[in-house]
């Protein structure tokens, strides 16, 4: 084995230029495809963080089929002992209670139907931005206070601003009539239409007296710090809702089904070019492996004539691919990583990026994510297709023709 591996490090360098031009692609893909990783899983995560963070945060306890049909009546009872009973178990966690419900609100001038949330002031700030990206006027203070705060996009449909009456009307949780008049104490833009068009919130013990839901609400929402304490969250919540067969804590993928399906068809778009760059590294190993096999060919019919087994000279060649995709891998990784390290500290940015953050509410700035699993998946698959690439230069060897292939020039 020695010997063997002596012979492929010395047949690897008999042309260097031609090699080190091969490693240099291996290099190149292997550092492209670990930034790239790296930078497309810290814009996961970003997502997935902002658009948790806007509303609907990691963890919800809902009653059985709220999340599926959003009824009044489908409510949690005794809301707020129950979120308290939660912030003494989960002391890391933001939590705050709300209730929902589809309303109709009005101005002296339109009627447009909405969603009506009703929060607790104190605590909504933790676990939804929407208090921080009031464009005019503050959010809600006290929890029983007749005010609103609504969308930039309704604020103008309803032609409306601060300081305004909005008259909502809708039905109670025990089928009465709810009426009540509040005043537009902020106007909000979230960066999405449909959220301000849509989309109001008001005090939680207002919401509570108007629709006559007493000490009920609908959502518990839990908002963490990283993905990673998700799970133990939950495990926690489901087992403060034990014994409790009308509720159910729901994470963040059954919450938004559809962003895991948006990062899945990103992946898949992604993989695509990713996959073209590396078929392309092998064609190269595969050119310069085939070119190293024909220029000696001669001189394995010489040794295939001393007795020497085409299995040998075969295994000789595969093992000068791999040495060739070794270097190539050791030395990718290593810049790849110094990169995606050094931009998990410091940031990436492009131009128009901050710009566009402050817009709908996102960081200018995407940190990259360092793990065991973008920084080998990409060199991985390529050290694996160089590999395979030496396999049919590998098996000419095994047609070869000991009396021909001494004549060949």
């Amino acid at each position: 084995m020695n010997l063997t591996l002596s012979l492929a490090w010395r047949n690897l360098w008999r042309h260097k230029r031609r090699t080190w031009l091969t490693v240099v692609a291996m290099i190149f893909s292997n550092v492209l495809l670990v930034f790239m990783i790296s930078i497309q899983f810290g814009s996961y995560q970003m997502m997935i963080d902002n658009t948790l963070a806007t509303f609907s945060g990691h963890v919800q306890i809902q009653h059985v089929g709220y999340n599926e049909n959003p009824k009044i009546r489908n409510s949690i009872p005794t809301i707020l002992p129950l979120s308290e009973q939660l912030r003494s178990v989960l002391p890391k966690a933001h939590i705050a209670a709300r209730a929902s419900v589809f309303a109709l609100v009005s101005s002296e001038k339109r009627s447009l139907g909405i969603q009506i949330i009703g929060v607790q002031p104190a605590f909504e700030a933790r676990v939804s931005t929407l208090p921080g990206l009031l464009q005019e006027g503050r959010f809600l203070k006290e929890m029983n206070a007749d005010e609103i705060v609504i969308g930039s996009t309704l604020a103008r449909n309803l032609k409306v601003s601060l300081g305004d009456e909005l008259t909502l009307l809708g039905s109670g949780r025990d089928g009465s009539f709810a009426a009540g008049v509040v005043i537009v104490s902020g106007i909000f833009a979230s960066g999405s239409n449909d959220l301000d068009r849509s989309l109001a919130e008001v005090p939680l013990g207002y919401f509570q007296e108007t629709f006559a839901m007493r000490n009920q609400g609908h959502t518990i929402v839990i908002a963490v710090d990283g993905l990673d304490q998700v799970a133990a969250t939950l495990s926690v919540a489901r087992e403060q809702i034990n014994g409790q067969s009308q509720l159910v804590a729901l994470d963040w993928n059954q919450l938004q089904p559809g962003l895991r399906q948006a990062i899945q068809a990103d992946l898949t778009s992604a993989w695509f070019m990713y996959g073209i760059l590396i078929i392309l590294v092998a064609f190269s190993v595969l050119n310069t492996q085939l070119m190293s096999v024909l220029e000696r060919t001669r001189e394995f019919g010489v040794i295939t004539a001393l007795g020497v087994k085409p299995r040998k000279l075969a295994s000789l060649v595969m093992l000068e691919a791999v040495l060739m995709a070794l270097i190539g891998l050791v030395i990718g990784l290593v810049l790849g990583w110094m990169l995606a390290y050094y931009l998990s500290i410091n940031g990436f940015s492009y131009p128009g990026m901050e710009q566009m953050g402050e817009k709908f509410n996102l960081p200018g700035v995407i940190y990259p994510s360092v793990s065991l699993l973008s920084m080998l998946l990409g060199p991985g698959l390529v050290f694996l297709f160089c590999i395979l690439a030496s396999i049919y230069p590998s098996l000419r060897l095994f047609r070869l023709q000991p009396v021909e292939a001494m004549r060949a020039v």
